[in-house]
């Protein structure tokens, strides 16, 4: 019996019968036909048991030991053999490059299904244009007081004209939530736990309301040169990669384990992920882009940011965002609860250790 997540059964046989590792879907994963798939840049995770593909789910809880399928692979009763490679290809002209995200990211916001959607939304360019798919959907931001995401998100959503709904956290939010957090996510690291507790929280509240699917900007700085290691690469100790090209690569490669954490710290709060920017045409369409579209040293996400030229406000277009972690404070508040727990920063992984203390 075959059961996948994202894609109906017959598109991904097709995808397997031919090698296209973008057939067309927002990504796939699940059981098919004996053999468990995930797409190329595991955009929707699943597990099995080591040695056991059949002893399997979607959710890692379910499993003794859970080991997830890797981006792109197929799992059988012979181990794992990688069905599709990301495709490098050639970039394309500058006009047809910029023509092409703007035509795919429009095509991939239309197609959102707005019912019982709510949006993660920061102020920046990223969730500022899928909330414009989704014109009726409220907006919701998470953060301490005073964090720069909380700001920003006010201010865009003013010039929007959307409903913002503000999630205000406190200490006792993140202790609740760093046991789910890391429990749904099998990660006690601080980088990783710091990123999937605003992400949580805000799925949290966004059920809370009635809400059983969250639209994420999740996928444009990978794709479309959001990092400042991509500008300089050959002066970056960051990135191997010596040109704008191929340190976009190495994020792009940096997806799979980042969407892992991304979609369970969702799911724990029992709300869906919905992620346009990440559409199979979309990444096709990022992949052709030459450098130039991607970072230069005045701007980043050079493309989305003019694709996103008409449907977003100029001053959220063109703003700077923190990451995540760092907007919200999440990871500053982090690290004063753990040196008040008694975790001092002269402590080796000082915060880390705080975090495998409220799991204890």
């Amino acid at each position: 019996m075959s059961r996948v997540d994202g894609a109906p059964a017959e598109l991904v046989r097709d995808a397997l019968d031919d090698g296209d590792p973008f057939p067309g879907t927002g990504g796939f994963a699940g059981r098919i036909d004996g053999r468990l798939v995930r797409d190329v840049l595991g955009r929707r995770p699943v597990f099995s048991e080591p040695g056991d593909p059949n002893t399997w789910s979607f959710d890692p809880t379910d499993l003794a030991d859970p080991r997830p399928v890797p981006a792109g692979a197929v799992r059988g009763s012979n181990g794992d053999e990688l069905q599709w490679s990301l495709p490098d290809p050639d970039p394309a002209s500058h006009d047809d490059a910029q023509a092409a995200v703007t035509d795919v990211v429009g095509a991939a916001l239309d197609d959102v299904v707005p019912s019982n959607l709510a949006v993660a939304f920061s102020g920046g360019v990223d969730s500022a244009l899928v909330a414009t798919g989704v014109p009726d959907a409220p907006l919701f931001v998470a953060g301490f007081d005073g964090a720069h995401d909380v700001s920003a998100a006010r201010e865009a959503a003013r010039l929007m004209g959307r409903d913002l709904r503000v999630v205000e956290l406190t200490h006792g939010d993140l202790e609740r939530a760093i046991p789910e957090v890391a429990g749904a996510t099998g990660r006690t690291n601080p980088m990783d736990v710091a990123i999937a507790l605003p992400l949580h929280l805000v799925a949290e509240r966004a059920r809370n309301a009635g809400f059983d699917r969250l639209a994420v900007g999740q996928g444009a700085d990978e794709l479309f040169g959001g990092y400042a290691k991509v500008v300089e690469p050959a002066s970056d100790r960051r990135v191997e990669a010596d040109t704008v090209r191929g340190a976009r690569r190495e994020t792009v490669l940096s997806l799979p384990d980042q969407l892992e954490r991304d979609v369970l710290a969702i799911r724990a709060a029992g709300v869906e992920p919905v992620a346009p920017l990440l559409h199979d045409h979309v990444v096709e369409a990022a992949l052709r882009l030459p450098a130039e579209l991607i970072a230069t040293g005045d701007e980043r996400k050079v493309a989305l940011r003019r694709a996103a030229s008409g449907l977003v406000p100029d001053p959220v277009r063109e703003a700077d965002k923190k990451a995540v972690q760092y907007g919200t404070y999440v990871s500053r508040e982090l690290d004063r609860l753990a040196r008040r727990a008694g975790f001092k920063r002269r402590m080796e992984n000082h915060v880390g250790r705080y975090v495998e203390s409220l799991l204890e």
